[in-house]
């Protein structure tokens, strides 16, 4: 009864230390394997980690913090942890900047033009290939659910609805345009530099008409 209780103890302090470590790293949700070393561990810990239920696999060289607390962003952190070298865009976008209600059945990421194309099982992942001033203009570092991420801005946000109207439709374009100023979540001016960076007709059109 004492060994057990003694093993029970041991257990708990372990997964505790664990843990502490991994809150210190920054390692608060969605982590690959390559990051445990910010926490003084090792990926050859991982099996005692998830047996120890301080983290669990969610899928290939993707693992999760059991203690966080649950975001409504999860998905968006899961998939900047898989493909780091990545800029959360377009409809994802606008609604972590809370210009739409509703979170895409995909998660939109803009990786380089010439990059390979990211084998990511889950969450489901559109893929748009930036070049040029398109791969750093408008685009913040930012942290979602812990995870280091980078995202456009809303004017670069609503720049690219424009863009991909054709594919979009054009009634999101509109309406992520119409949001953005009557929320001053941006302005005219940025909206115009945006235009000047990255060229649309139809925002160029959007702004005559105010």
């Amino acid at each position: 009864m004492w060994a057990r209780r003694a093993y029970s103890l041991r257990y708990n302090w372990a997964a505790e230390q664990a843990a502490q470590r991994l809150r210190a790293a920054g390692i608060v949700s969605f982590f690959r394997p390559h990051q445990l070393a910010r926490a003084g561990l090792t990926r050859h810990q991982l099996p005692s980690l998830v047996s120890h239920r301080v983290v669990e696999r969610v899928s290939r060289g993707l693992y999760h913090v059991l203690a966080a607390t649950p975001n409504p962003h999860d998905s968006l952190a899961m998939a900047c942890s898989r493909v780091p070298d990545s800029v959360v865009c377009v409809l994802s976008a606008l609604h972590l900047h809370d210009i739409v209600a509703r979170a895409p059945p995909q998660v939109w990421l803009g990786i380089r033009h010439n990059a390979r194309r990211p084998r990511v099982g889950k969450p489901d992942i559109h893929i748009i290939r930036f070049s040029g001033p398109a791969w750093s203009y408008g685009v913040d570092q930012t942290e979602i659910a812990g995870v280091p991420a980078r995202v456009t801005s809303p004017a670069r946000t609503v720049a690219d609805c424009c863009r991909l109207a054709p594919q979009l439709g054009v009634q999101v374009a509109v309406t992520a345009f119409r949001e953005v100023l009557a929320r001053r979540i941006a302005t005219y001016t940025d909206l115009a530099e945006a235009q000047q960076a990255l060229p649309s007709r139809r925002l160029q059109t959007l702004l005559e008409t105010l």
